[in-house]
């Protein structure tokens, strides 16, 4: 595992700093992404201020997504009527939809919520379980959010979801397949299941995102 000051933040300390309200504890997360053997999975930490939008955006970046698709958290209910759903509310959706920027994470995650689903790209549906592992005191001289831990390499966007992107695997491992080059050459590059490195993360501003979403959704 890498060190924890490894990832970096994009943009100045000053306009990190205007966004949040002081805070003294923070978060820690594992994302582990359902369906995929050997396990895809983060670990990173974010200040008990953030929202689930912000908690998005550290996602997405923790994993190598590139947020182009929508997404929703689903916390869970007795029955699936009962859940919750906290995303971006469009039209598009057929159920309700709270705006994630507008509901914050320590107001659900708890002893009694340690668990939430968060799903990716509704149509490759790629789905994650994200776990509330502990809360820690703020660390001095830290800079949050930051990963602390994780491995393999995201699946690339677009392939199929877990089916697809395990078939994907299957067809690069094999020289002979009759789509290898067809697959080489829609990738553009070399792609290692098995890359990862925390110290490479770059935490994006969730402020500036949600401006760039709100002009692509036009919400």
């Amino acid at each position: 595992m890498s060190r924890p000051s490894g990832s970096r933040r994009r943009g100045s300390k000053a306009k990190w700093a205007s966004l949040f309200d002081p805070f003294e504890r923070v978060y820690q997360f594992r994302v582990t992404l359902k369906d995929i053997r050997p396990p895809v999975w983060r670990r990173i930490q974010v200040p008990e201020t953030y929202t689930f939008w912000d908690l998005h955006v550290a996602i997405q970046d923790a994993m190598g997504w590139g947020d182009m698709h929508l997404h929703w958290f689903v916390l869970r209910g007795r029955t699936f009527w009962q859940n919750t759903y906290v995303g971006i509310p469009v039209r598009e959706l057929f159920v309700s939809v709270l705006p994630g920027w507008e509901v914050g994470i320590r107001d659900v995650f708890g002893a009694e919520c340690p668990v939430v689903d968060y799903v990716y790209d509704f149509g490759d549906n790629w789905a994650h379980a994200v776990r509330l592992e502990k809360v820690l005191p703020r660390e001095e001289g830290a800079e949050y959010p930051r990963c602390v831990g994780g491995k393999r390499a995201c699946p690339p966007e677009d392939c199929g979801g877990p089916w697809g992107y395990l078939r994907m695997l299957e067809i690069l491992r094999d020289a002979d397949h009759p789509e290898h080059r067809e697959w080489l050459e829609w990738l553009g590059h070399p792609f290692d299941p098995e890359d990862f490195d925390p110290g490479a993360v770059v935490f994006d501003n969730p402020r500036r995102r949600l401006k760039l979403a709100r002009q692509w959704h036009g919400f």
